[in-house]
């Protein structure tokens, strides 16, 4: 099935959202709950499955929404039409604060990405949307990201979020090491691992983690600066605990 042809905008700077402007008839496909905004016009509908696959039966589309929920996403995926008229449109947003990052699947190598779990926003209908197993095991085990990936295929726009800056690299037959977390996403003709980041005093004591992603071959590579994983982490000190702890010391102050 052939991608539907969707226009968009990029809204925003460091906090983005996608604007998507459809034709009459023209759909494009989200995640359940990344709709922003949508205007006069537009009718969505809940459905198992990305749609890539109209003639498919029940059962394969079980199993296709199925390996969904291993990733950690929802069992079904919202779609969104333009029922009327005219052109209108409709905005998505990421559950947390970054870029939106359009690509067109078109264009790379086999028109298939392998992106991290949480990495799809939306996407023009016709998008496969499936599970990716990556081969070394050891990114499972130890990198705690990168084992189990979504892949995306086929010949028209998809949207991808990342977390904070994103940065584009195009390895050509080389070798990129990374923090862990902060790989967005990957061309096929670049393997993922995850590898010890040094020697024991390296490890324990250089603050960059026990093990880094390594990327080699040949294709782009779409890197974010702040993934969910680090801004959490970063926010831990403020949390529940130290709320606490600062509203008992000002209890006392305010006694005194």
């Amino acid at each position: 099935m052939r991608s539907h042809e969707i226009d968009y905008k990029i809204i925003g700077d460091d906090i983005q959202i996608v604007e998507v402007e459809l034709d009459p008839r023209e759909t494009v496909i989200a995640e359940a709950g990344a709709m922003l905004y949508m205007e006069n016009g537009i009718e969505y509908e809940t459905k198992m499955g990305d749609g890539s696959q109209p003639n498919q039966s029940f059962l394969g589309k079980l199993m296709s929404a199925g390996s969904r929920l291993i990733t950690g996403e929802s069992l079904f995926m919202t779609h969104f039409t333009n029922r009327g008229h005219m052109r209108t449109r409709v905005a998505f947003a990421a559950p947390y604060p970054g870029t939106v990052i359009p690509i067109n699947l078109g264009s790379i190598y086999g028109n298939q990405l392998i992106v991290q779990r949480d990495a799809f926003l939306c996407a023009a209908l016709g998008t496969n949307i499936s599970m990716h197993f990556n081969k070394n095991i050891g990114s499972g085990l130890f990198g705690g990201e990168g084992f189990i990936l979504q892949k995306l295929q086929g010949d028209g726009l998809a949207f991808v979020h990342a977390g904070g800056t994103v940065v584009e690299k195009h390895l050509n037959n080389e070798i990129l090491r990374v923090d862990t977390g902060c790989v967005v996403a990957f061309e096929t003709g670049v393997s993922f691992d995850i590898q010890r980041s040094g020697g024991l005093r390296s490890m324990v004591f250089g603050g960059e983690g026990l093990f880094l992603a390594t990327l080699q071959g040949t294709g782009r590579v779409w890197i974010q600066s702040m993934p969910i994983s680090k801004l959490v982490q970063a926010l831990a000190p403020y949390g529940k605990n130290s709320s606490k702890e600062g509203g008992s010391l000002l209890g006392k102050l305010m006694e005194e």
